[in-house]
């Protein structure tokens, strides 16, 4: 059993020992000294209290299978001894206090076993009838009102293990919510972790790469490109700290204006179409879908144009340069759609005709400004 079943099994022990017990070693106490008219008397009747008791505190700490059959070893005879030597009409607390809560938690036969328990409790009192007589006064006492305890006590008893059942079974479900929600935070903090640092990464290989060609014929823009990567870097370890502290934000626009520089500097041509602006939640994973897919472009794509449209349904961005083979698995973008579908809205990739289309959209737009075309 895990831990959160646990605590609730404990709190439920907790509260049967300390409303229920102590009701149920009154009423044995008083039902002993009421039949007991000799100290051997009290010490049977007493023995069938004591297994009810025991019968009860391991029921309710979840551990009755370990007492279940010296329990009902000790209580079964009592009955008999009881009813039939003592002329104790209540000798059967035990056995059907014992029975009941036994029964339930067989796996099988229950049913013949709650027969079986009401038969005996029965037999004994016609055997007790048979030796006395008659009497109406007797048949209820030694027959009706045990045989009746016994059945209700034992009926009560499956609905309440139903519920025992039920109390377990939602802790369970609220621990493994609970799991799933860390297992999905997990995710959601690996994956803005890559969109973070994978694309810096690809950004500064291309940077250097520059860097490198123009070593030797064009220092100042060499420069330029080296203090850009620094930016980059230190910008980089930054949004790493506010995702660590839950604080990272990303800006659609910043993001656009970041993604044209980019494919500008890697020789792409880029047209941007912005009609609508976003805020809030869809905004930011708008960012993260134009992030994802530029460094997607920049990886995989021999791309010589690219259009970015901003519409008031969500982002398209289009480029060609693909290659005629599939294109490698994109698991930035496949996280991506999970976090977007979660939030109400789709993400979709397409390829065709040597062109790649990743679209984002929501259903409840923002609408916005503006439009800059490059």
């Amino acid at each position: 059993m895990s831990d959160q079943p646990e605590q609730a099994q404990g709190r439920l022990h907790r509260l049967n020992l300390v409303m229920i017990l102590p009701l149920i070693v009154a009423t044995g106490v008083l039902l002993v000294a009421m039949d007991s008219r000799t100290w051997w008397h009290a010490v049977v009747l007493g023995l069938g209290v004591a297994a009810a008791v025991v019968t009860f505190a391991r029921w309710a700490a979840g551990d009755l299978s370990r007492v279940a059959v010296p329990c009902l070893a000790v209580a079964a005879p009592v009955w008999p001894v009881g009813a039939l030597l003592i002329d104790s009409g209540t000798a059967f607390y035990g056995i059907s206090f014992v029975g009941a809560h036994v029964i339930p938690q067989l796996r099988r036969r229950r049913g013949a076993a709650a027969v079986l328990l009401s038969g005996f409790v029965a037999a004994v009192g016609a055997a007790k009838l048979l030796t006395e007589g008659d009497d109406s006064g007797d048949l209820i006492k030694y027959l009706i009102v045990p045989v009746g305890v016994t059945a209700a006590l034992t009926g009560l008893m499956f609905p309440n293990k139903r519920f025992y059942d039920v109390v377990a079974d939602l802790e369970e479900a609220r621990e493994r919510e609970a799991e799933l929600a860390v297992a999905r935070e997990r995710i959601r903090f690996a994956s803005d972790l890559h969109d973070i640092q994978g694309h810096t990464l690809h950004v500064v290989k291309l940077k250097i790469a520059l860097a490198q060609k123009l070593l030797h014929s064009d220092t100042g823009r060499v420069e330029e490109e080296l203090r850009e990567v620094h930016a980059l870097i230190a910008d980089t370890i930054s949004q790493t700290k506010e995702l660590a502290y839950a604080q990272r934000r990303l800006n659609l626009s910043a993001e656009l204006e970041n993604a044209k520089n980019l494919f500008e500097a890697a020789g792409i041509r880029v047209h941007v179409d912005r009609a609508a602006g976003f805020d809030g939640r869809p905004g930011e994973l708008l960012g993260q879908v134009l992030r994802e897919t530029t460094t997607n472009i920049l990886r995989h794509a021999q791309a010589d144009e690219v259009w970015i449209t901003l519409s008031q349904s969500g982002i398209t961005v289009v480029n060609d340069g693909v290659p005629d083979t599939p294109l490698p698995e994109l698991r930035g973008l496949a996280a991506l759609r999970e976090r977007v579908v979660d939030n109400g809205g789709e993400l979709l990739v397409e390829q065709e005709d040597g062109r790649f289309r990743t679209a984002a959209a929501f259903p409840a737009p923002r609408p916005g400004a503006t439009s800059d075309n490059a």
